[in-house]
């Protein structure tokens, strides 16, 4: 074993090894404010969190039923690692549904919450050195991933213009010898902003012309406003999808997502698995049946306009306040905004602006340094993942702050 593949950390009793791509995952700065929040909140101070991606809304009654149901009734063993057939069934029939889509259920993969899904993409389908061009900004944990399988994230600055997405011309001018494929989330986080359906066409065309794999995040895709939500799946039948139960479906600590991935790819991804997982939550899986009830389904439309009828109060609220938005935010339940106009001394540096917010209004959001490199000093990120009440409460309280 060499050196260099292992770094010794000091404990109490020995030095123990760790391998190095722990040093190429990066911690979360997001969290060093949820925990200043935290401490703020139990010392007495009102804190209005729009910093975590979390919907303020939970599981429907029908999907709580459905949990208590399965384990009044014992269901709670493994299931298979590809997920409980009823499931699969029942998402093949989302897809035909929503997007007329003939989805076929073997190419459906049950995971334990999007993260694991995009965990089994890379582990399937990055090499050692692998190059993956995902756009700047995008979530942390995307870059991590690739990193965790020996891969090497590329960064490609997206700015407003582009939507913040990755684009065609970006593919054709950053390929090379060593890039494998393109790894995208539309709507994103942190941006809020989805591709319009001819530049995910585009996009997409453009690494399938070039021999490589595109994995797309479309954890946030039920969550559009503006127009109907579309998948990579329309455009590129051999694109690796993955999707949540955790945003539209509200059911975050349930830990359930899928994978939507080509057939042939089936056994590889069927292996990794039954080794890296076993199998998903069973539980959670019995009780995401529910969450295609059509009593349920109607419940999550009204949240998708609630969520939409926030976004059109906070973005133009925020503007007012000398924010800089330049596009709309179309999907998910965030706003990326520059703070680099804004007549305040910690205006140049997102992470000391944020932490002074917090310490003055009780307000919690996150700056740009967990989303890339491309200024995230000029950029905080607002989660509208709150009750409208609280989001009116928040902008009152920055208005107030901005005009000392």
């Amino acid at each position: 074993m060499s050196e260099q593949s292992q770094t010794p950390i000091a404990t109490r009793d020995q030095a123990m090894q760790v391998a190095a791509r722990v040093h190429a995952i990066e911690p979360f700065h997001v969290m060093e404010v949820v925990k200043a929040a935290g401490e703020l909140a139990r010392s007495g101070v009102d804190v209005i969190s729009m910093s975590v991606g979390e919907p303020d809304f939970t599981a429907t009654d029908k999907v709580a039923e459905a949990a208590i149901a399965a384990i009044r009734a014992g269901a709670t063993q493994y299931t298979d690692a590809l997920g409980l057939t009823p499931l699969r069934d029942a998402i093949a029939g989302h897809y035909a549904a929503t997007y007329g889509l003939d989805i076929d259920r073997r190419r459906i993969v049950i995971t334990a919450g999007a993260s694991a899904g995009l965990l089994l993409a890379c582990a399937a389908l990055v090499g050692e050195g692998d190059e993956i061009l995902m756009p700047d900004p995008c979530y942390p944990c995307n870059r991590h991933f690739v990193s965790a399988f020996g891969g090497a994230p590329v960064l490609v600055a997206a700015g407003p213009e582009q939507r913040y997405q990755l684009s065609a011309d970006d593919v054709e001018q950053r390929w090379g010898e060593r890039t494998r494929g393109v790894m995208v989330a539309s709507p994103s986080n942190p941006t809020g902003t989805a591709m319009s359906s001819s530049q995910l066409e585009r996009m997409l065309a453009a690494v399938r012309a070039r021999g490589g794999v595109a994995i797309v995040d479309e954890i946030y895709q039920g969550l559009s406003f503006d127009a109907p939500p579309d998948t990579a799946l329309r455009f590129d039948p051999d694109a690796v999808t993955v999707n949540s139960f955790s945003k539209y479906f509200n059911m975050t600590g349930w830990r359930l997502g899928w994978l939507v991935v080509p057939d042939a790819l089936v056994p590889v991804f069927e292996k990794l698995a039954q080794n890296l997982f076993i199998c998903p939550s069973t539980i959670a899986q019995h009780a995401a049946l529910a969450c295609f009830d059509p009593a349920s389904l109607a419940i999550y439309e009204s949240r998708r306009l609630e969520f939409k009828r926030r976004r059109d109060y906070l973005v133009p609220a925020l503007r007012e306040l000398g924010f800089v938005i330049p596009v709309m935010p179309d999907g998910a339940f965030y706003v990326y905004a520059d703070i680099s106009q804004l007549d305040h001394p910690d205006a140049a540096d997102s992470a000391a602006f944020c932490m002074t917010v917090l310490r003055e209004t009780g307000v919690a959001i996150v700056p740009g340094a967990d989303f890339g490199v491309a200024a995230p000093e000029r950029h905080v990120r607002f989660s509208y993942a709150t009750s409208l009440a609280r989001i009116e409460a928040a902008v009152q309280r920055l208005a107030h702050f901005l005009k000392r």
